[in-house]
């Protein structure tokens, strides 16, 4: 076992799958030589040479459908986009192309094709570079998407994404890429098993993609997140002083919904937490599920803490950021029912 960031633990499973299957290879903008912009693949081309990690062009579209061609035949492509705000030139590509492959062969081809990207705010990225994308992903079928908030998830959950034959859409929450953030909310937050800088074993192992992971057991609320609001989950329960039950996603796409189901008829109330915009986002779908399925166990309405529909503002980051006091106050709608 070694302690590890979540940066360190994203480099530890490209190195584990290399060298398993030569097939794995890597390529990007500046994945090479450079490491990426943030160091996920450094020291990998030296390791396994350039022909397995390479740069790419400035194309998203291009590095997109190289990879859709090289999972084709045969080849385990993991292709980074340099930020989630930048796969918007390869959408069509990964909607009409890698997510149809298995559908419009009957199956006879499979797609194992893994695009990592990192997504989301907290470092003054501003509105070009703090976006989270993943509801567009989610609502495509034929796509996985899969977005981990610690290092030890996040190894398990690559090295799952790269050994399955569906194509994958990593999102990778910057905010916690390099470990603890101490002082990022106003008091420290709760550790628990898994710290954003935790032992990851340095072998292969796996978390299966589409199971959620209850991060803290409660009876008031349940209280659902992904990414870097797990977090921020934490520290909110913590200053509102209930016993609020923590589900982790870890894969929005396929969703764990017999975890969240099971949570919300055993608490009756629930919250929902994440940083995308608020109309249309992942949110909206998990409450019609939650109606769907707890309707006559809910004590309340199901609320949700979210960004603004507005693009991210540089100067107002914090603002835009659903932060403990915001989620504290989902929160205490939620228990007032």
């Amino acid at each position: 076992m070694t302690v590890m960031n979540m940066i360190q633990a994203i480099n530890s499973a490209h190195d584990v799958m290399m060298e398993r299957d030569s097939g794995v290879v890597a390529f990007g903008e500046d994945v090479g030589y450079f490491g990426g912009v943030f160091r996920a693949t450094e020291g990998l081309q030296k390791k396994y040479g350039k022909d397995r990690v390479f740069d790419a062009p400035i194309s998203e579209n291009g590095i997109v459908a190289t990879a859709i061609g090289m999972a084709a035949y045969g080849l385990r492509p993991v292709a980074e986009i340099q930020f989630a705000d930048y796969i918007y030139p390869a959408f069509d590509q990964i909607v009409s192309e890698a997510a149809r492959m298995r559908y419009r062969t009957a199956g006879e081809w499979a797609l194992p094709l893994t695009i990592r990207s990192p997504y989301g705010g907290g470092i003054f990225g501003g509105q070009t570079h703090s976006q989270s994308p993943e509801a567009l992903f989610a609502h495509i079928a034929g796509i996985k998407t899969v977005i981990p908030s610690n290092p030890y998830d996040a190894k398990g959950l690559l090295i799952s994404a790269i050994e399955t034959n569906d194509p994958v859409v990593f999102f990778e929450p910057k905010r916690i890429y390099n470990g603890p953030f101490d002082g990022f909310f106003d008091r420290p937050v709760t550790p628990w098993a898994k710290h954003p800088k935790a032992e990851v074993p340095d072998g292969h192992y796996t978390i299966p993609l589409g199971k959620a992971a209850v991060v803290r057991e409660g009876e008031d609320v349940t209280v659902i997140a992904y990414g870097t609001m797990v977090w921020v989950s934490l520290a909110a329960i913590e200053a509102a002083g209930v016993d609020a039950e923590v589900i982790d996603l870890r894969t929005i796409l396929p969703i764990d919904i017999e975890t969240i189901e099971a949570s919300v008829k055993k608490t009756g109330r629930c919250v929902i937490v994440h940083e995308a915009t608020r109309t249309a986002g992942f949110g909206a779908e998990l409450s019609a599920l939650i109606q769907e399925r707890c309707f006559y166990h809910l004590e309340a309405p199901v609320q949700r803490a979210t960004g603004f529909d507005t693009p991210y503002p540089h100067s107002l980051e914090w603002a835009y950021f659903p932060g403990p006091v915001r989620l504290g106050t989902a929160i205490s709608k939620a228990m007032e029912g």
